[in-house]
């Protein structure tokens, strides 16, 4: 059977190098992108001529006696209060820097320019009655690698991401500090200084703009964006992990025979048992113990695809979801013009992240049983019983430790995700008086997901080391995928000669695996 490319990550390497940022055709991949420069966005005309509809009708209501929420009123628990046309700019001017008191470790900068992307493309969608010339500007920031300082705390998941992109639009204000990507690295500056240095200038905003750039999901899109990228990479390191282990033991191929999965035509099991059967093909230690009289492995391995295989499936939803909401208008109240001219401004809640903020917890959920299994594979590795090599593949067992402390870090990092698998959706606290009275927690939940699926890549790095640590002690050859994983690995982590400390060879495979180098040896 050969590889099927269908079921292997999507590289970077085919994207566009200018991308149109319309507000439907937006791509996880094609976001990150731009974010991390190898790619510049750009409004096209079609978007720019639907955003001026949506403002002329806001001007319209401003230039009318009609009081219209989020245009000429307070906001919140003070929406019933009129603000007067001179007034507006200074209203939007406010809401900003009032809701810009976010607190916590600052975000990447990196992340800050995706968050903006898809605000972005959130209001090039045209109906948030914002001008042509606010994503402009943003696009303008994103292409020149500048990115506000934006504290990570501060929203809950509804009535949009306000505080994280109230710091974002007081950038864009020409406040405040910003970092700045020249000469190959991330640089602390005033924002008026990179803004003069780019040939940008700050933007005043108008009636209904500061609402309009604040009140999104874009913060909880960015964590989450990432968290689905790092767990397409992961699902196949944890197939790959697998296949190591199950040579490093000698197990049986035959749980991975198609047949078995046909009979429970699960799409992700299905995915995950090609993808250890192809990795294990040709091998070697296989034919050498045909006539082994193991009959069943522990369900760490017999039952890999079947806790693999779930993880793939929900991956495959939550992109679903995720790509559908990074191509929405997320922000209230909405401009609806028709074909005739006339418009309509209608008040609702697409800025609530509930589906993000459940989507955030399975993942999370997801990370624990991923690493869950692979510490049980560690396990097995560590035991003479399994391995058939000396406890924890120590050189010279007693006096030196081995792999032993390899998988209690594991261990410990299931620790650490045991208590992130808890349930952010769950938590509300109404606020606004009463009127915001159910939150989703989903930026919380979101960056929660993104750690797990960091810390969940360390524990698969870990069960890849102790695996072609094992592989090393075979004299048969193993499958020709694992040959190739293993190959990969010995690039990051050197053999054991003895015991030495093995933190910056794990986390440095860790990060290869999350860049992508383990799926870029598959093609």
């Amino acid at each position: 059977m050969a590889l099927d490319d269908s079921i292997w990550p999507t590289s970077l390497a085919s994207l566009m190098a200018e991308i149109a940022i319309d507000g439907k055709s937006l791509t996880l991949e094609s976001a990150l992108a731009i974010a991390k420069g190898t790619a510049t966005a750009f409004l096209p005309d079609k978007s720019r001529d639907k955003m001026q509809q949506s403002r002329d009708a806001v001007e319209k209501v401003v230039d009318s006696n009609e009081v219209v929420y989020g245009i000429n009123t307070g906001f919140g628990a003070m929406s019933s209060v009129k603000i007067e046309k001179d007034e507006l700019e200074i209203l939007q001017a406010n809401l900003v820097r009032s809701h810009a008191c976010g607190i916590g470790e600052r975000m990447d900068p990196e992340i800050v320019l995706l968050m903006m992307i898809i605000r972005a493309n959130s209001l090039a969608r045209g109906v948030s009655g914002a001008r042509p010339e606010v994503v402009e500007l943003i696009l303008s920031m994103a292409n020149a690698r500048i990115a506000p300082i934006v504290p990570r705390i501060g929203s809950l998941g509804a009535s949009g991401d306000l505080a994280p992109l109230s710091h974002m639009t007081l950038g864009m204000m020409g406040e405040g500090e910003c970092q700045r990507f020249v000469g190959g690295s991330w640089h602390l500056t005033d924002i008026a200084s990179a803004f003069s240095e780019a040939d940008l200038a700050p933007i005043k905003l108008q009636a209904k703009e500061g609402l309009s750039l604040i009140n999104g999901t874009s913060q909880m899109c960015a964590f989450l964006t990432l968290t689905v990228l790092n767990m397409e990479t992961l699902a196949l390191a944890a197939d790959a992990s697998i296949a190591c282990s199950l040579e490093a033991i000698r197990g049986s191929h035959k749980p991975f025979d198609r047949r078995i999965h046909d009979s429970r035509p699960q799409l992700g099991q299905s995915i995950s048992a090609a993808r250890i059967s192809e990795l294990v093909s040709d091998s070697e230690i296989m034919l050498s113990h045909v006539d082994c009289d193991r009959v069943q492995d522990a369900y760490c391995f017999r039952c890999s695809p079947q806790v693999h295989g779930p993880v793939i499936d929900l991956l495959r939803e939550v992109r679903r979801i995720l790509e559908i909401e990074i191509n929405s208008a997320t922000d209230n109240p909405l401009v609806f013009v028709d074909v005739d001219g006339s418009a309509e401004i209608i008040s609702g809640g697409n800025f609530h992240g509930q589906n993000l903020s459940l989507a955030s917890d399975s993942i999370a959920i997801a990370c624990h049983e991923l690493a869950s299994i692979s510490e049980r594979r560690i396990n097995q590795l560590m035991d003479p019983n399994w391995s058939g090599q000396k406890a924890f593949l120590a050189k010279n067992e007693g006096l030196e430790s081995g792999l032993m402390i390899v998988q209690y870090v594991a261990a410990a990092v299931i620790a650490e995700l045991h208590l992130l698998a808890n349930p952010a959706s769950t938590s509300n606290v109404p606020v606004s008086m009463g009127k915001e009275d159910h939150v989703s927690m989903g930026a919380t939940g979101t960056f929660r997901a993104l750690q797990s699926s960091i810390l969940l890549s360390q524990v698969l790095a870990n069960e890849l080391v102790c695996s072609v640590e094992a592989l090393d002690g075979i004299a048969e050859t193993p499958g020709a995928g694992v040959a190739k994983v293993s190959e990969w690995v010995r690039k990051h982590v050197h053999g054991l000669d003895g015991d030495r400390s093995l933190t910056k060879e794990c986390e440095n495979l860790s990060m290869a695996i999350l860049d992508g180098g383990l799926t870029s040896i598959f093609g």
